[in-house]
């Protein structure tokens, strides 16, 4: 599991490691010059390559609105409409809603001739949505109740070989039911390979209800999120007890929570205590709860509830190194990704090309701060850079890097937003911008895309500036942003550090860099080191 290996890299770095490289990148992206004819025919042909290609209709018309030329223009908006009219006929107002959102930030003109109006949509694509109905379940009237709402999920992949003797090969975990259709919620790294394209072996999806646990029910995958971990499934039963999203911006410290699962297959189990922190960076779309109920294996899935029966988060369990160290997964994320899960398959999250923190004047938040910029990606496209400060999205208040984190969380990948950012002492600006799909691992695509001395920045929080052209990758540390890799590894401005090695493990989820240095808090000391990153930081968006 992901978050596994990230804590994992956090106290140690021996992992199995591949892909050395110590090269930069051959092209790396400069901004494009639009008053340069040679330049705009090129920028026009590639705009109608998206469009021909009905590769990404939307972004091509982005790319036309900042090329600012009307022909262009025009033919991309009939190519949206025809998208958006074809949408609305297939009946999939998930993907409708994105295209009018992204006509309404350009201000197109015929916004009105829509067959559907903005609240049409989203009353369309929330009319069936699990999770969000009222339900007759009522209340029980003691918690023990709240157990015939959950399931114990079970993935059986057929037999496994080991030394030479047949085993059973299965994943257990828990769920947890929305609606009195059969929809349910569970972990995605329970049923990670039901829906891994990789996976070419045997695997057959399952649930078991708590008051049958002698029956499998076949159920099927309909959406995931393997960044927030989570999974909507589908069972063609009705539940004795359907469960209510509450909220855990209302928990905090020291609140009472309850955990309904089957740890190591014990199904019933019902465990509780509190909530030990509500602000653990484990995910890299935002922070997650850490509780102190008694969760395992199994227990992965299942729900976290208050005394009233509400789910104010999801467990996960899959950290079985650190006993004690339990986790759940904040029920806003659920309810933000919801829309997306049920309109099927996997949910992209959206990318603007960026690395930044919350940006404090006076000891008061004031927004984003853009500490790096991908070249190429949209932002950069946009011509947003570093230093500005982030401080709206489609007209909500961003003051920290929690409530751009929550505002991106609800946009959706493919789709166009508008950004307003404060430069300077300049009046902040606004700017549509195109959310690009999330890379799943951002740091190897910015390593793999920017020059050395500027990818550093976002992956080990040190720039560098090169004191060399030979192959020997001499450089010297401009600056090192506080808390950061470089800054808790006692790297300071002006120290030298000359690279021997760039590695990566297999997944490209981590990365190694071995040097030299003189480190100045070490008495500029001649020492060799290594230094691990995750390749998904929180702080990329």
């Amino acid at each position: 599991m992901r978050i596994r290996k990230l804590i994992s890299l956090s106290a140690c770095c021996f992992l199995v490691l591949s892909c050395t490289s110590l090269k930069e990148p051959k092209n790396v992206f400069s901004d494009i010059d639009y008053t340069n004819e040679d330049v705009r025919k090129e920028e026009i042909k590639r705009i109608h390559e998206l469009i021909d290609k009905n590769q990404n209709p939307v972004q091509a018309l982005w790319r036309a609105s900042l090329l600012n030329d009307s022909d262009t223009l025009k033919t991309c908006y009939d190519a949206v409409v025809k998208s958006y009219d074809s949408y609305i006929e297939n009946e999939d107002f998930f993907d409708a809603r994105r295209i009018f959102s992204s006509l309404k930030v350009l201000n197109y003109s015929d916004l009105g001739s829509l067959s559907k109006s903005e609240n049409e949509l989203e009353k369309k694509v929330s009319e069936k949505l699990p999770g969000f109905q009222k339900t007759s379940s009522g209340g029980p009237k003691k918690v023990s109740e709240f157990i015939s709402g959950t399931v114990t999920i079970w993935v059986d992949k057929g037999i496994k070989i080991e030394n030479g003797m047949g085993y059973a090969d299965r994943v257990i975990g828990s769920g947890f039911f929305i609606s009195k259709s059969g929809y349910l919620i569970t972990n995605h790294h329970v049923i990670a390979d039901v829906v891994d394209p990789k996976n070419e072996g045997y695997t057959r999806l399952y649930i078991k209800l708590a008051d049958d646990s002698e029956n499998r029910i076949p159920a099927k995958v309909i959406g995931w999120d393997s960044d927030i971990d989570l999974a909507l499934v589908k069972a063609e039963v009705e539940p004795k007890y359907v469960f209510s999203l509450g909220s855990s911006e209302d928990l905090d410290v020291g609140d009472k929570i309850y955990a309904i699962g089957s740890p190591i297959g014990l199904e019933r189990t019902l465990t509780g205590r509190i909530v030990s922190a509500t602000d653990r960076k484990l995910f890299s779309l935002g922070n997650v709860m850490q509780i102190d109920a008694a969760v395992n294996s199994g227990n992965s899935g299942g729900p976290c509830i208050d005394e009233n029966g509400n789910v104010q988060a999801i467990v996960f369990a899959g950290i079985l190194d650190y006993s004690g160290l339990n986790f759940a997964i904040p029920v806003e994320y659920l309810k933000s990704v919801l829309p997306a899960l049920y309109a099927g398959g996997k949910v992209n999250h959206p990318w603007l090309g960026c690395f930044g923190h919350t940006k404090k004047d006076a000891g008061k938040d004031v927004g984003v701060e853009v500490q790096y910029v991908f070249p190429g990606s949209s932002a950069s496209r946009a011509h947003i850079k570093i230093g500005d400060v982030i401080v709206e999205v489609d007209g909500t208040k961003i003051t920290t890097f929690e409530d751009l984190q929550s505002a991106m969380m609800k946009k959706s990948a493919k789709s166009i937003i508008e950004i307003k950012y404060a430069r300077g002492e300049e009046e902040p600006q606004k700017v549509a911008v195109y959310l690009a799909v999330r890379p799943e691992n951002p740091g190897y695509n910015i390593y793999s895309g920017d020059i050395i001395a500027n990818s550093f920045l976002p992956i080990f929080g040190m720039k560098l500036i090169p004191v060399s052209t030979s192959s020997n990758k001499k450089y010297s540390i401009e600056y090192v942003l506080k808390g950061s890799v470089a800054d808790e590894s006692g790297f300071s401005e002006s120290d030298p550090i000359q690279i021997r090695d760039i590695q990566f493990d297999d997944d490209k989820t981590a990365m190694f860099v071995s040097f030299d240095t003189k480190n100045r808090k070490k008495g500029y000391l001649d020492i060799s080191m290594v230094l691990s990153a995750s390749l998904n930081s929180p702080y990329y968006f």
